[in-house]
């Protein structure tokens, strides 16, 4: 099964790709989307759909986890981030993908064991986790964490969804 992690941000958006056979993680590939930010805002949205996309068309998976969005004391920043976020999970959602959504601290205690690990912590564990993996960016380490965060909870995401297995 082949499971995309997206860590959205207007900036920069951070994509993983991942393959689980039984327990077994494998790294496929990860990057993030980078925007213009002297572009209009509408024209940095239709970047990041166009080249997550691309990724999606790409590599195929067949399930997508974005992380959640914290709320910033900017409310400008927040606003961005969760348009951003929204691209991040109407993109999969529209290649016909089943996608969840993880908090920050799951992903975190998923991957480290603590809901309040730091950044390093993360991708530290996610370049443990997945050894042969050659990391992009620290924003592609945090969708790789997310995807592994999904590996272990997509089962129970799906049965609260309703769906099968």
């Amino acid at each position: 099964m082949r499971l995309i992690g997206l860590d959205p941000g207007l900036g920069a958006t951070g994509w993983g790709i991942i393959d689980v056979v039984d327990n077994r993680l494998t790294h496929v590939a990860d990057g993030a989307v980078r925007t213009d930010r002297s572009s209009p805002l509408a024209q940095r949205l239709v970047h990041l759909a166009d080249r997550l996309g691309e990724v999606i068309e790409r590599y195929g998976p067949v399930e997508a986890a974005v992380e959640e969005t914290f709320v910033n004391k900017n409310a400008v920043t927040t606003l961005r981030l969760g348009q951003a976020r929204g691209i991040a999970l109407m993109i999969p959602a529209r290649a016909g993908l089943v996608v969840a959504e993880y908090l920050p601290n799951l992903v975190k205690k998923s991957v480290v064991g603590s809901g309040h690990a730091a950044k390093e912590q993360v991708q530290m564990m996610v370049r443990t986790i997945l050894p042969c993996a050659d990391i992009a960016t620290a924003d592609a380490a945090d969708a790789l964490a997310v995807a592994i965060c999904h590996a272990h909870h997509r089962q129970t995401t799906r049965r609260i969804a309703g769906l099968a297995g």
